[in-house]
């Protein structure tokens, strides 16, 4: 069973950086690929980033990165230049496949919270 967990979020300002992290309990996570996922009120769940057990990522958004500690078993989102539309509750999930659909992950963390105050 993985058991996913997000830290980091919080109230910034817009232009500022955060860094969310996800930690996992699994002996197989750098078997996995894990995804980041954000949801903001009143909209459909999005897909952010995805980063392979090998640590080869596809993130859309140029202002993002994601990496991964196999040791620490954690994967990392950094936002740079934060803005308003930013804001949304953020997810990790874990999959066995590196891809942007999220009914492919089989284990998703309760998420963290990100406002932007512009």
């Amino acid at each position: 069973q993985v058991q996913l967990v997000e830290s980091g979020g919080g109230l910034v300002q817009a232009g500022d950086s955060l860094t969310l992290s996800c930690a996992a309990t699994a002996r197989a996570f750098h078997n996995y690929a894990m995804g980041w996922f954000r949801q903001a009120p009143g909209k459909e769940r999005e897909f952010v980033g995805v980063i392979s057990p090998s640590g080869g990522t596809y993130v859309p958004e140029s202002r993002f990165t994601v990496s991964r500690d196999n040791g620490r078993n954690t994967v990392y989102l950094q936002m740079n230049s934060l803005k308003a539309e930013d804001t949304a509750r953020y997810y990790c999930a874990a999959g066995t496949t590196v891809t942007a659909f999220e009914s492919q992950y089989f284990a998703w963390g309760q998420g963290t919270q990100v406002t932007v105050s512009s």
